[in-house]
């Protein structure tokens, strides 16, 4: 059994300076991304208007499997063009992590 994880540091654009503005760009990225059957949500930078952190968590039986899915999660993220993608920090864990 393999577990990976990926979290996307994200620059909001300028309009996003209320919750609600904030919550209008994260949903639409965490329900994009549960489609690929992953644990999503948002975890940091949780009271800061400009910025948002979305984690996701994968189990597989394989660690190849667990990578494409970070990757097809990465590409997704990646490609919204409303925000910056600014950094990408990912683990994956074996059985014996």
């Amino acid at each position: 059994m393999f577990t990976g994880t990926a979290t996307f540091d994200m620059l909001l654009p300028g309009d996003s300076q209320s919750l609600k503005a904030k919550r209008s760009y994260v949903r639409p990225i965490v329900a994009a991304l549960r489609r690929f059957e992953v644990s999503a949500a948002e975890v940091g930078a949780l009271d800061r208007y400009g910025r948002a952190e979305i984690a996701v968590a994968v189990v597989a039986a394989d660690a190849a499997h667990v990578r494409e899915v970070l990757d097809n999660c990465e590409r997704t993220v990646a490609g919204r063009p409303e925000i910056e993608l600014l950094s990408v920090r990912r683990r994956l864990y074996g059985a014996d992590d």
